[in-house]
């Protein structure tokens, strides 16, 4: 999910301060428990048989921690907020979840359920936790199991099946769902009160999607008019999901269950029940859609910073040598890079154009960024507020780091059963309640089980069918560019095709005031961004002496909407059949995303995703002019439409022997909008333990689930760069009892495994945890011990813009932030293990155009390294892991930790780290239709 989103999002004030009794005492909060408790009685449970249409014979399941159940009464977080006590199934998969860092290597078949959820279809009769029909309809039924709540969807109807899917994601999730409908607007602070982090968070999405509502509602149109039968099907699912979801709001709000933090935000009142939910309307649904695509399936941009480190590399070095330094660093294609496609195949997209054309990089010094935020009063004018505003810039603005999820995926051929095993997941954060939810759905044209996001749960968008199962990671192609608009008559009017065209000014304005769950004082602003028909307007610079403003154009971009037809025909058991039916329904998601598949005889891949078209000799890595020359090709500006490279242009594969995806390179030539594609990424975790697997064949789920999860402890850094480090510094006796010792601890980490894991189960001590500080500690100093002397301070500041030097779990700079559990994504290791190779005189494909280290003098380089070292070494626990509102300086495990970031009023506890999707599938299929 987001990159550094804050810890508690939304509720902030209603944290219970350390040692201090919660912000009621325990005596108000049992006599509010006694008059608010009102539980929701079901109808006994009844006779389910396992379902007919399973394919998977038991060897499918999934997980998704903290738990299904993401809503929760007043009451209920009254309880969570002074004892601790949690709902059910808010927190029961997070312990299974969690337990899987320790528990992996003793893992065998029988016990891979310990850890994960059986994700066959039905409910076995004596598992059957409760069965309804919701609003009284006869044409579906939920049944939720006992072991995670999940409701199990079937319904007579189309109608009925989609009625069900949206009454059940509303019992699951109704209030998150709320707060992301006004995210999607931009209009957080106003429902969800004027929080720093809450300020932030719909800046950073209003800035990337500034739609009116009349824009929402064409791209409705547009999705249905274009789709034939299968739009107006999709549009005939939605308005009865969403009549689900209304159902629900009415029936909750007169019983008086509704999620509490409707009560504590002062939208409802807790004695009277006076205030109102709003229903949901098709419009909310696109703003939700648009929030999720903008986090995950949105690759590129980045193009103004680009242009600024090219230009500080030619400040340096020259324009020649200045343009190979920074080629050096972009590693567009490097030859070393893990690939998901691995069988040699080409696939050449956004390749470096022999001779650019009509690149309009600035003038020196003349960018500046566009503002967001006006009109500021009350808490919005504070010095935090205004810090937040340019957080969530720069995290929009470096959209290309959103990196997540990880899928292995193998043949039948290497297996031990001779079916294909698949073990993967999107890595969407951890936050309480978690951005998706699990669901089944079986009904007239549809049959699958598995993840959806809160509020487009109209299908499984992740998950499995009757015999197949697929799954998603971020890709991160390049469908953003970047524009020079050139202004005329003023700052608000630019040449379009030679005529002085004024722009779109966009508006929302905000207002809040304090509430039980968020005492930020009251306070407002307006957020306003001028569009062109270039997209939205990003920054204004001056390019030859001419005013410019830069604007940013995606592909995606008023078509938040088109991949519902995507996700509809993975979910039909009529139209995937096999990998090219799977393939081919991939094909309708215009999101920038990797998907992978698998049944009982193929795996198969494919790369999704609106790829436009550029004009020839346009270089897609630096803002090009506003001109027809250089737009897309056939571009429409009133419907942002254009031409898109074609299917087979796209990495895709059938039956490869094995595939690996961690947000690496996709395929030979195939250039992305990603910083670091080199030669050491986290992909190469997953890469290494695979191929090892497939080599010696005989393959088994255990066998892949603990590839997947010893990937998830390992340090990327100790495991493919330090011996590397160390192997220079070793070049000669270390006679520095201080460097010596460290040196003895990091080999002996190595020697372990170069994980980051606890000493015991529930410890929270790691094993070789003085190796590990020293390498937290030590890996920024060698970094830039390493290349700023010869970068010189600005060209290295500017290329640790484009990517930053490190992404430790416990480093709350990185893009994730503190606590977010995805790592090692961003980082200079490629770089490091280029340059040190080097240095050692070894082999190196793709290499940095100068030796950095020591200016390559091998002595030089190992007297930096064991400088550093020492340096690290001698820091304390507390100077490395500083300690924050979660943790205590100098708490190794704790800085580290998970922590399920909160958007409502449900709190849960932290884990120990791992690098793994949120959501997860295993999967080996036995039999096909």
């Amino acid at each position: 999910m987001p990159r550094r989103a804050p810890r508690n999002v939304l509720f902030d004030k209603l944290r219970t301060p350390r040692k201090r009794t919660g912000f009621l005492k325990a005596a108000s909060v049992c006599v509010l428990i006694a008059g608010l408790l009102s539980p929701l009685t079901q109808a006994a449970a009844a006779e389910h048989a396992t379902a007919s249409n399973d394919y998977c014979g038991g060897q499918c399941s999934d997980i998704l921690p903290p738990g299904e159940n993401g809503n929760a009464t007043l009451a209920q977080i009254l309880l969570n907020q002074a004892f601790g006590t949690q709902p059910a199934h808010a927190e029961d998969q997070l312990g299974p979840y969690a337990n899987l860092a320790t528990g992996y290597s003793g893992l065998t078949d029988t016990k891979i359920n310990t850890f994960f959820n059986d994700a066959s279809f039905g409910v076995p009769s004596d598992q059957v936790a409760s069965t309804e029909k919701p609003a009284g309809r006869s044409d579906v039924t939920i049944v939720r199991d006992k072991k995670a709540g999940v409701p199990h969807i079937t319904g007579t109807t189309r109608y009925g099946t989609e009625f069900g899917a949206g009454y059940a994601a509303a019992e699951d999730r109704l209030w998150l769902m709320d707060v992301f409908r006004h995210v999607g607007r931009g209009q957080l602070t106003g429902f969800a009160g004027g929080a720093p982090s809450n300020q932030g968070l719909e800046q950073e999405f209003y800035r990337n999607a500034p739609y009116t509502e009349a824009d929402l509602q064409a791209q409705i149109d547009n999705a249905v008019s274009k789709n034939g039968a299968r739009g107006q099907q999709a549009l005939a699912d939605v308005n009865a999901y969403l009549a689900g979801v209304n159902s629900y709001i009415d029936a909750s709000d007169s019983g008086r269950y509704f999620p509490g933090e409707y009560d504590l935000t002062g939208h409802k009142d807790a004695i009277t029940n006076a205030g109102t939910i709003d229903h949901f309307k098709v419009t909310d649904l696109v703003a939700l859609a648009s929030v999720i695509g903008s986090l995950f399936g949105s690759g590129g941009g980045g193009e103004v910073n680009n242009a600024l480190s090219l230009m500080a590399a030619q400040s340096k070095y020259g324009v020649e040598q200045g343009t190979k330094v920074w080629e050096s660093f972009r590693e567009r294609n490097d030859a070393e890079a893990a690939l998901t496609v691995h069988n040699g195949e080409s696939f050449p997209y956004a390749s470096r154009p022999d001779d650019p054309k009509g690149e309009a990089l600035p003038d020196p010094g003349s960018v500046t960024q566009e503002p967001l935020v006006y009109d500021r009063t009350g808490s919005a004018a504070t010095a935090k507020a205004e810090n937040t505003s340019t957080s969530a810039a720069k995290s929009t603005l470096s959209s290309a780091r959103r990196g997540m999820s990880n899928a292995l995926v193998v043949s039948g051929k290497y297996t031990a059963s001779g079916h294909p095993i698949a073990v993967f997941g999107p890595q969407t954060g951890y936050f309480a309640p978690q951005l998706l939810m699990l669901q089944e759905i079986q009904g007239p044209g549809i049959s699958a089980r598995g993840a959806s996001f809160a509020g487009l749960s109209m299908y499984v968008e992740l998950g499995r069918g009757q015999d197949y199962s697929w799954s998603a990671t971020t890709s991160g192609q390049d469908i953003i560019d970047t524009y020079a608009v050139e202004l005329c008559q003023d700052d608000y009017h630019y040449l379009y095709h030679g005529t002085c065209t004024a722009m779109d000014k966009v508006e929302q304005k905000n207002a809040w005031k304090p509430t039980l769950a968020d005492g930020t004082a009251a306070g407002s602003y307006t957020m306003r961004v001028w569009r062109t028909k270039y997209g939205p307007v990003e920054y204004r610079a001056t390019v030859g002496g001419k005013k410019v403003a830069y604007t940013s154009l995606r592909s995606s971009y008023l078509h938040e909407a088109d991949s519902i037809i995507g996700f509809q025909m993975l979910n039909d058991p009529d139209y995937v059949k096999g990998p090219k039916d799977f393939q081919s329904a991939a094909q309708h998601i215009n999101y920038t995303f990797n998907w992978f598949y698998a049944d009982s005889q193929h795996t198969a891949y494919y790369n999704s995703g609106d790829n436009p078209v550029r004009a020839v000799g346009v270089d897609a890595e630096f803002p090009v002019w506003g001109q027809p020359a250089y737009e897309w090709r056939n571009w429409d500006p009133a419907t942002n439409t254009a031409d898109y490279t074609p299917a087979s242009a796209h990495p895709n594969s059938v039956d490869q022997d094995y595939y690996i995806s961690w947000n690496n390179k996709q395929a030979k030539d195939y250039t992305t909008a990603s910083w670091g594609d080199g030669s050491v990424h986290r992909g190469n975790l997953l890469e290494d333990r695979v191929k090892k697997l497939v080599t010696a064949g005989g393959v088994t789920r255990t066998k892949l689930v603990q590839a997947m999860a010893d990937a998830a402890l390992a340090d990327l850094r100790a495991e493919d760069v330090l011996p590397k480090l160390l192997k220079v510094i070793n070049s000669s006796a270390v006679t520095d009892p201080t460097a010596a010792d460290a040196v003895n601890k990091l080999q002996a980490w190595v020697t372990a495994g170069a994980r980051r894991t606890e000493t015991s189960a529930g410890s929270k001590a790691y094993a070789n945890a003085d190796a590990i500080r020293i390498l937290d500690g030590w890996w920024p100093l060698l970094v830039k011990g390493e290349f700023e002397p010869g970068l010189g301070s600005d060209l290295y500041t500017a290329f640790t813009g484009n990517l930053p030097v490190d992404e430790a779990p416990s480093a709350g700079h990185g893009p994730t932030g503190s606590h977010a559990g995805s790592s090692f994504q961003y980082g200079w290791w490629s770089y490091v293990d280029k340059d040190i190779r080097a240095v050692l005189g070894e082999s190196v494909q793709g290499g940095l155009t100068q030796k950095y280290c020591g200016d390559g003098s091998l002595g030089a380089c190992r007297d930096m390294l064991i400088s550093t070292l020492k340096q690290a070494a001698g820091l304390t626990a507390a100077q490395v892991y500083p300690g924050d509102d979660l943790c205590s300086a100098g708490d190794q495990w704790c800085a580290d930790s998970i922590n399920q970031r909160t958007l409502g009023g449900i709190k849960h506890g932290k884990i120990s780290w791992q690098n793994r999707p949120t959501f997860q599938q295993v999967v080996e299929y036995t039999s096909h239709r």
